[in-house]
């Protein structure tokens, strides 16, 4: 999108002087920073396919319901749409702080715990939301979504040595999801998605891929994602969610989200990103590892 693009479509940003293209992560939206002078950006801009609009509509909505409670997070600014450049859009100002995943390794292991730490109580925060009352419980829709990517995955053409052993602990655990809550997910919430400044937590972006039911589903990728790039950092958030007291039905979903996802992980980077299926496979390995090959619930590494 060029500038005066953004002039003529966006009049509330009349004041941007500069416009730079942001390339990282895989979502489909195309992303902005936007500057009014000087080095700093003020704003992040989001364009989208308009046959997104309702969607991105939903999720600009819940930026501003996740704004309101006090999470630090992308106050939301403007959304609507360019029909002449079949888009839609939502503006964003923009938080200031440093990719997490850049940022933690370069802290002492003090300083990441306690990031961990503000990061599970800012989540918690945001799983006060409630879903629509219309949804079928979670467990239904859950189960209903196993299933799918199960077959997919027996279609793909890669087979785990493991499968057997993930299915049967998949299948005894199933039942834990009966009766649990049905709150927002941020569903994408690890450190490559939370911002640092000054050595401490500055908040949490990129609702892309927003959903709801259980909230424990929210630390899936604490298990693929943050304790690769930080062990400080996972124990942290999940000592600051619960407030040093996990209790002990929390592992067991957190282990069978983990299963669960062991199977659609495969499927979508064969359809996303094939040239990443060993660094996929490594990455499940680390899961297997970390709950020995799922005959433990709680991950070796979390030592409280």
């Amino acid at each position: 999108m060029e500038l005066i693009s953004i002039h003529e479509h966006i009049p509330i940003l009349h004041q941007v002087t500069a416009i730079k293209q942001i390339h990282k992560g895989f979502s489909f939206d195309e992303k902005y920073l936007l500057f009014e002078g000087g080095d700093q950006p003020q704003y992040v801009l989001r364009t989208s396919d308009l046959q997104q609009m309702e969607r991105k509509r939903s999720e600009y909505e819940l930026i501003r319901r996740v704004y309101m409670t006090g999470v630090k997070t992308s106050e939301p600014i403007a959304f609507g749409t360019i029909e002449s450049m079949q888009v839609c859009y939502m503006v964003l100002r923009f938080v200031i702080g440093e990719d997490g995943t850049d940022v933690l390794s370069s802290l002492t292991s003090d300083e990441q715990y306690h990031i961990g730490l503000e990061a599970g109580r800012e989540l918690k925060l945001m799983h006060e939301l409630q879903s629509p009352a219309d949804m079928a419980p979670w467990h239904i829709r859950r189960l209903a979504k196993h299933e799918r990517q199960y077959a997919a995955y027996r279609g793909c053409g890669v087979r785990l040595s493991e499968e057997d052993a993930i299915v049967s602990f998949i299948e005894a655990n199933l039942p834990q999801m009966i009766g649990r809550p049905d709150r927002f997910q941020h569903d994408d919430f690890h450190p490559s998605n939370l911002l640092i400044h000054n050595r401490s937590y500055a908040g949490v972006i990129d609702y892309n891929r927003y959903d709801w039911g259980d909230p424990y589903h929210d630390f899936l990728k604490v298990a693929y994602f943050s304790r690769e790039v930080s062990i400080p950092f996972s124990i942290g958030q999940i000592y600051g969610y619960f407030e040093g007291q996990v209790p002990d039905r929390f592992w067991k979903l957190y282990a069978l989200y983990a299963a669960l996802i062991v199977f659609p992980s495969i499927t979508w980077t064969l359809q996303v990103v094939p040239e990443q299926l060993e660094s996929m496979l490594d990455r499940i390995r680390v899961v297997l590892d970390d709950h020995r090959n799922f005959e433990s619930a709680v991950p070796v590494w979390y030592k409280p």
